[in-house]
């Protein structure tokens, strides 16, 4: 059987560029950051390293990078913040329908402790019209949260224009752009995004960190507390293997941003075109023009999701219906119906996401076998 991974969006393998810094960490670099002595100098100049190598492909000063957990830590760290600051400086938080459940399960939290949250719709495309953050913000709004890229759609956001108009206005704006690291340039040094929020585990590094970009002269309450690392931003002893091979990774992806960029754009109209060909009624969904390269979501009126996503894994394809975290519902997409998707495309819609390891073999290869596994889907 064979084992084709097309699933990026949930994680990636690690680079072999990420190993190779994490290894003498690993090792013989044990020190900790926060000691004088040369194990703890060594430690931190890794890290002083990897920020630098961060904040490269961000295009940002590396003193705006602050190393979390990953992406849902550093999402909660400014919408609870945000909490903190009502009723003070406002009570209105904005987001976006289509969201990570990061920022919208956090908001559901804001919403119990008071703050009036505005969820915007967005259009059939998944595109939020910048016009709607306009009319929603006002001089009582703390935050305006939305997702760079999508996780599921892959639908590209106009951040830049959402970012001047909640600029304009006086208003904080933060971003989820995880799943836009490394895949489009980001340029965010000279963007008025506020936050912006990262995972090393979708571009090949390793699990278990992250970074909150914090713009210079932007302040925030740390979302823990106990000690003066990361600039008293974020307490806590630094994963210093996980950080070296966040920076790594993050030097690998940008040295290769526009090749990876066309190469996964023909992969990815290479599958769309076969599933076209070879499978009836077949569906993209999401915007076609306001997309990254790596990711196709497609819906398959009259098989279920669930069972398309258990039947491919059992011929050896790895897909995903939806966010990882959500795996297991047997609820549709939420992004899918914010989008306005018909109900049986909602059901059946499975993600093909790819990346720096996918071949065109195993698109061919997925090609043989999706007909046949669609088709006993639909009969069952």
């Amino acid at each position: 059987m064979p084992q084709l991974y097309f699933d990026y969006n949930a994680t990636t393998p690690l680079r072999p560029a990420a190993l190779e810094a994490m290894l003498p960490i690993l090792q013989g670099g044990f020190g900790n950051p926060s000691s004088v002595h040369w194990a703890g100098a060594n430690a931190r100049d890794a890290i002083a390293r990897a920020r630098g190598e961060v904040a490269s492909l961000l295009g940002v000063e590396p003193d705006t990078i602050v190393f979390t957990s990953g992406a849902t830590e550093s999402n909660n760290t400014i919408l609870l913040n945000a909490a903190r600051r009502a009723p003070n400086h406002g009570d209105q938080v904005v987001t976006c329908a289509t969201e990570h459940p990061a920022v919208l399960e956090v908001s559901e939290q804001l919403r119990e402790q008071g703050i009036e949250v505005t969820v915007l719709p967005v259009e059939s495309d998944g595109r939020l019209d910048p016009q709607r953050l306009a009319a929603a913000i006002s001089a009582r709004t703390l935050l305006a949260s939305v997702m760079w890229v999508n996780n599921e759609t892959g639908v590209i956001q106009p951040i830049p224009e959402l970012a001047r108009i909640t600029s304009a206005a006086g208003v904080t704006f933060h971003t989820d752009a995880v799943q836009a690291l490394g895949k489009l340039p980001l340029d965010l040094g000279q963007l008025p995004v506020d936050f912006a929020a990262f995972s090393a585990h979708k571009l090949g590094g390793p699990k278990g960190v992250g970074a909150l970009y914090t713009r210079a002269g932007m302040r925030f309450q740390p979302l823990l507390r106990g000690g003066p690392q990361e600039r008293r931003r974020r307490p806590g002893t630094e994963n210093v293997p996980g950080i070296v091979g966040f920076g790594a990774a993050c030097a690998a992806a940008g040295s290769e941003l526009a090749q990876q960029a066309e190469a996964l754009g023909e992969l990815r109209d290479r599958l769309w075109e076969g599933i076209a060909a070879k499978i009836p009624d077949a569906h993209q969904n999401g915007s076609q023009l306001h997309r990254v390269a790596h990711t196709l979501n497609v819906s398959f009126p009259g098989a279920d999701s669930e069972a398309l996503v258990e039947a491919l894994d059992l011929e050896g394809v790895a897909v995903a219906s939806g966010a990882a975290c959500a795996s297991g519902s047997t609820e549709p997409s939420h992004v899918l119906l914010a989008m306005g998707t018909p109900a049986d495309r909602s059901t059946s819609a499975i993600r093909f996401s790819l990346g720096f390891g996918t071949r065109h073999d195993e698109v061919d290869q997925v090609l043989t076998i999706l007909p046949g596994v669609v088709e006993r889907v639909r009969r069952a």
